[in-house]
């Protein structure tokens, strides 16, 4: 179906809920608020997100989500993407109202790198974050994403942390020069990434509080902190100035809010009601295949927003 008739078809319908129950189940056209309202909050599909309502072309993509009332983005993957498509995306982007969530700088999640005191691993860091200005420039994307892959187990904590804080510094020196803040992004270990060595918001905080440099930020993730330690509200805002973007995902499954154990509702008023500015990222899949598994994700989302102000 093209994005122009899906658009009018759903107009037809409505797009809140009226209980917590049937996310993912329900059409859009279901609802009862348009489907062009914007979120309160900037949550950011991906650009792959809606690929069986307008295929993989990332404008029509962009433009799809602007229409569901979203005011963001992510694309993990914009720093591979050709330069001219990348210009294309910032202009786009910045056409529609679009912010542009966290894109990666770097990560390998099975490599022992950001835990060796390696010069040659400090200089790799820099020149990717070098390149992630030049993304910056042509996109207008303001975070980039980065982690530090696996611990050293014969290797003492303090002395891992220690060379993370000293890599993570060198970048923020470099990304600091253009305004690109750098988020880095603690992983649950239990369930989809073992060996990492950032895992929890403390520990991502004294990581920040070390390096001392304002574009040293974290991305909470609140699937992954869901699996790891739990208490998100009480860590957020524990971290919170140091917070430069979420990742969001139910738990378990890794899909759309309301499909696991996270009160979403609660947890989204809350980081309304702090000020929050910035992207939350819909960094999971769906729990239904299809179109209408895409329905139900712009229904998740809309449900998730329907707290009180």
């Amino acid at each position: 179906m093209e994005r122009r008739n899906f658009i009018r078809n759903a107009a037809a319908g409505t797009l809140a809920f009226s209980s917590i129950s049937g996310i993912a189940g329900a059409s859009v056209s279901d609802s009862k608020v348009s489907n062009s309202a914007k979120f309160k909050l900037k949550y950011a599909p991906g650009l792959g997100t809606f690929r069986e309502h307008v295929g993989e072309d990332p404008i029509e993509n962009l433009k799809f989500i602007a229409d569901q009332g979203f005011t963001a983005f992510f694309d993990n993957g914009l720093m591979w993407k050709p330069a001219e498509m990348q210009e294309k995306i910032g202009n786009e982007a910045a056409r529609l109202g679009l912010d542009i969530g966290p894109f990666i700088v770097y990560a390998d999640h099975g490599a022992k790198y950001g835990v060796t005191d390696d010069p040659e691993v400090t200089k790799m860091l820099v020149a990717k974050t070098e390149e992630a200005l030049d993304v910056q420039k042509r996109t207008g994307a303001k975070t980039g994403l980065i982690t530090f892959g696996i611990y050293d187990e014969k290797m003492d904590w303090d002395y891992q942390t220690i060379n993370v804080i000293n890599h993570m510094r060198a970048c923020c020196d470099v990304a600091g020069k253009s305004g690109l803040d750098l988020v880095m992004e603690p992983l649950n270990h239990q369930v989809d990434h073992p060996k990492l060595f950032l895992t929890k918001m403390a520990q991502a905080k004294m990581i920040c509080v070390a390096v001392n440099h304002p574009s040293c930020k974290i991305v909470d993730d609140l699937y992954h902190q869901q699996i790891t330690e739990g208490n998100l509200i009480m860590n957020m805002d524990i971290c919170w100035d140091y917070i430069g973007a979420f990742h969001c995902g139910d738990n378990p499954g890794r899909k759309e809010p309301g499909t696991g154990e996270i009160n979403f509702v609660n947890i989204f008023k809350h980081i309304y009601n702090k000020g929050y500015q910035g992207t939350i990222c819909a960094e999971h899949g769906k729990s239904i295949a299809g179109i209408e598994g895409e329905k139900a994700f712009i229904k998740a989302y809309r449900k998730a927003d329907s707290f009180e102000v």
